[in-house]
């Protein structure tokens, strides 16, 4: 087998532990052509000084003055990668991953398989349920704008076995051609966090490229699952309506963006008529949680006026 050369973009965000985890699992991986360059997008403790000082030579260290982002401090690496590294592929891997060793093999060898392959993923399991699917791929429904993964939460019995093309793939790993990168371009900054990965799989897609799922590609992602419909969240979740705000508000920018004008009016109408009164119930009986419902009305409000003025506050945090 060919390999061609890989880098491998981790960002890090106030998240040491994980980084360390992640980057010890990818020192065992049996892929040889690959450089990993760390963007530390701004984080508050020492994490930087940390990771240079325990990995070394490993990593190529970039240390942001500030919080760019999922969307900016992953383009920051590319552009890195880019100008100094001369990949043919770039991985977007979070810093709260574990990977099987042949993780990478097996997504490079599907990938140069096919030359309308443009951007890969692998099947994500639950970090704290080994054998339990977080993510098969994902779907989009471009009627309503919900997206969601296939598999997920299911046991894995080999039922997702079968690599196929799907709308996107898991933006905690996101395996992308150079090509795709030098036609399509880098993500959108505008989103910030959330929806950037289906938008730029939706891109690549617009462009020719195929999007494609691989089974034989494993990790581990550190996502909390509920397992019962009522358990609730854990308590980080409950301090800042963030994730909420750039959910809603990157929801209409992604459909304004791809859907046809009767998509989006369909959209709209169900946004009103049902997902605006689902949410409200969820944040207010549910978790009882007033800063989500008020994220997730700005974020409402920020997507139909195609506005960032509550983005800017909430990348501050």
């Amino acid at each position: 087998m060919n390999y061609p050369k890989v880098s491998i973009i981790i960002l890090n965000w106030n998240g040491l532990e994980d980084a360390i985890e992640c980057l010890e699992s990818l020192k065992k991986i049996t892929y040889p052509s690959y450089d990993v360059i760390v963007v530390d997008n701004g984080s508050k403790g020492n994490d930087a000084q940390v990771l240079r000082e325990k990995f070394g030579d490993y990593i190529h260290l970039i240390e942001n003055d500030k919080n760019y982002g999922y969307t900016g401090g992953n383009n920051i690496g590319i552009k890195y990668a880019l100008n100094n590294l001369s990949p043919d592929y770039f991985l977007i891997l979070n810093n709260d991953v574990v990977v099987d060793p042949d993780f990478l093999t097996q997504m490079v060898e599907v990938a140069e398989s096919d030359v309308s392959i443009g951007v890969a993923g692998c099947k994500v399991y639950y970090y704290d349920f080994p054998n339990r699917i977080q993510s098969a791929g994902a779907r989009v429904n471009m009627r309503t704008g919900q997206s969601y993964s296939i598999g997920i939460k299911q046991m894995d019995t080999g039922q997702f076995d079968r690599q196929q093309e799907v709308d996107y793939v898991s933006g905690c790993c996101l395996l992308v051609k150079k090509e795709v990168v030098q036609k399509v371009g880098l993500f959108d900054e505008g989103y910030f966090c959330y929806w950037d990965e289906i938008d730029y799989c939706f891109r690549a897609r617009e462009a020719g490229y195929k999007v494609v799922y691989i089974p034989l590609a494993k990790i581990w992602h550190k996502k909390f699952m509920k397992e019962q419909l009522w358990q609730k969240t854990r308590a980080e979740g409950q301090q800042t309506g963030l994730p909420y705000y750039f959910t809603a508000r990157n929801n209409f920018r992604f459909m304004r963006k791809h859907a046809t004008a009767g998509q989006y009016r369909t959209f709209v109408l169900y946004s009103f008529a049902y997902h605006l009164w689902f949410m409200a119930g969820v944040c207010l009986l549910y978790h009882r949680d007033g800063k989500r419902l008020a994220g997730f009305y700005r974020g409402v409000r920020d997507g139909l006026l195609n506005s960032d003025s509550g983005a800017k506050r909430y990348a501050k945090d």
